[in-house]
């Protein structure tokens, strides 16, 4: 099998070669360039491409990969929103994806991304590298016994939420699926309630046509004064001008982002 890995970075190539060292029978050829229609003939000759979370994989590049006989395209990530699932589908051509890959790696940066704006890291490091040690403005919160809401509540979500409960915080959380593994600390609430009630809220649900746009003004004005919001899913379950608007309304204690 011979796989064409677009959008290469020194990282991908690096863990990919040592990995693939155990299936000799797996040719792959890195291209620094994105997967795009003018890119897709690169896969000529190959039986599968291996695209990004950023990759366009519309109608009109799956036409292209069709017509190089690509049977198989592997997105190593979760997200499959940059797809076009019907016409792959069309073109017999296999669409696979990561569901649920490092999720405690993930979980762990959401909870240093909420300390670190809650503590004001940021800030603080400024500061230092200017010798002011003042901690004006720079205080920040416990989040023992505050209430912890995560929106999604997958494999990453039930870390999050597993990592908030060692902190002590009461768990509440928003999934149209429940989770049975972390109903023993967890506490299911309507979208409503779980934007009222809580402290920190964390992000974990993919992005599809029901939660493009989740955070916007009508559910930020439903938000605790003071709140932190932390988004490490992506970046359009928030619209950008809404948060900025709250934002500028003081209406979050902080934000943290890695989308």
């Amino acid at each position: 099998m011979k796989i064409v890995f677009y959008d290469t970075k020194p990282y991908d190539r690096e863990s990919f070669e040592r990995c693939n060292k155990n299936y000799p029978d797996i040719e792959v050829e890195y291209q620094d360039a994105d997967l795009t229609e003018k890119t897709a003939v690169l896969a000529r000759g190959a039986d599968a491409v291996c695209a990004f979370v950023n990759s366009n994989l519309s109608a009109g590049v799956i036409d292209r990969l069709a017509d190089e006989n690509i049977k198989c395209i592997l997105l190593r990530c979760a997200g499959f929103n940059n797809v076009d699932i019907e016409r792959a589908k069309a073109c017999g051509i296999t669409v696979l994806r990561v569901p649920g890959y490092s999720p405690e790696a993930v979980a762990e940066l959401a909870m240093t991304l909420a300390l670190g704006v809650n503590r004001h890291l940021h800030k603080s490091y400024i500061r230092v590298r200017e010798n002011n040690f003042s901690l004006n403005g720079l205080t920040g919160i416990n989040f023992y016994k505050k209430t912890a809401g995560i929106i999604g509540t997958g494999k990453i979500g039930a870390a999050m939420a597993r990592i908030c409960h060692g902190f002590g915080m009461k768990i509440i959380a928003y999934d149209v699926f429940e989770n049975p593994a972390i109903k023993e600390f967890t506490t299911y609430v309507t979208l409503d309630e779980l934007l009222a009630q809580s402290d920190l809220i964390s992000l974990h649900c993919p992005l599809m046509d029901n939660t493009y746009h989740l955070i916007n003004r009508e559910t930020i004005s439903k938000m605790k004064d003071g709140v932190i919001l932390v988004n490490t899913s992506r970046g359009a379950l928030v619209k950008t001008d809404d948060l900025i608007e709250g934002i500028r309304a003081h209406k979050f204690f902080g934000v943290g982002l890695d989308v």
